[in-house]
């Protein structure tokens, strides 16, 4: 089981949108040297939704080239088309991908039915460790806890990004999936308590930024050391927050970007964070002590 920090890794970008392979494999480096436990490659905070299909397979190949094995990547292939989530999660596999995360289908807007044969035609169709992604706020679309735990059942499905910020969703996915099935949360906010009540890490966007910290806190938090775990997670409490001023991964890649470990390039239709919420992500990088 992949287990503590895992970074929802950014994609680095010149101004004119181009993926920067060295920023990335700088990015690689950082994070491996920091404690980052597995790194997701092409997530939904990696732009995923604005790389074209071979750029998308390209950019997981490249991370794990770069990764060489020494930590577990999971390789972001969800879609809101089945076919299309199976050739990518296909293509993952040949990368070298150690899991697969798969987002559910956002804007149409699946039945609960919808959802357990889409993943369920994935998990068949590629064989491969597969992490189910839920978060609402961004699709319209809700994986419910009863949902997760028809789809535990198969075999190569190992676990659940759950990014509701719900903590009573532990404890209900939990119940009905088993030990051995990875309860991870998408929320960087309650990314502590949900470890401290038995959840297995975080896919953190945080850890882009704090990367040694965000690794101390979920280790602490998930030995049950609630005062380690807290007195660290109270220097993150800003970042938090302020990375998610503007849609994610807007504030975050200005962040890394003012770390001086990218240059400024995202991709329309996000833009570059805007002047007014300059300050505001820097007194939170302060309060973490990465400035």
């Amino acid at each position: 089981m992949i287990q503590g920090s895992i970074v929802a890794l950014v994609t680095p970008m010149t101004e004119d949108g181009a993926v920067d392979e060295a920023s990335l494999k700088r990015l690689v480096e950082f994070h491996i040297e920091q404690g980052s436990d597995a790194l997701v490659a092409v997530g939904t905070t990696g732009e995923s939704a604005t790389l074209d299909e071979d750029e998308h397979c390209a950019v997981i190949k490249f991370i794990v080239d770069c990764v060489a094995g020494r930590i577990p990547v999971v390789a972001g292939t969800g879609a809101n088309c089945t076919r299309e989530a199976i050739r990518l999660t296909q293509k993952a596999k040949q990368a070298g991908a150690d899991a697969c995360l798969l987002v559910t289908p956002y804007y149409n807007k699946p039945t609960q039915e919808g959802l357990y044969l889409h993943y369920k035609a994935i998990a068949e169709a590629v064989d491969i460790p597969q992490i189910l992604y839920n978060v609402p706020g961004r699709t319209a679309c809700d994986l419910l806890p009863e949902t997760v735990g028809r789809l535990a059942k198969i075999a190569n499905i190992v676990g659940v990004k759950e990014a509701t910020g719900k903590l009573e969703r532990v404890k209900q996915i939990r119940d009905l999936t088993g030990a051995d099935f990875a309860l991870y949360t998408g929320d960087d906010a309650t990314s502590c308590e949900f470890c401290l009540l038995g959840g297995n890490g975080s896919i953190t966007v945080t850890g882009n930024v704090a990367p040694k910290l965000v690794h101390e806190m979920l280790a602490a938090a998930m030995a049950g050391d609630r005062a380690t775990a807290e007195a660290i997670d109270a220097k993150l409490t800003g970042l938090h927050s302020s990375l998610f001023v503007q849609s994610n991964p807007i504030p975050v890649k200005w962040a890394v970007a003012e770390m001086g470990l990218m240059g400024k390039g995202i991709r329309l239709p996000l833009t570059w964070l805007t002047e007014d919420c300059f300050a505001t992500v820097h007194a939170a990088m302060h309060q973490a002590g990465v400035l």
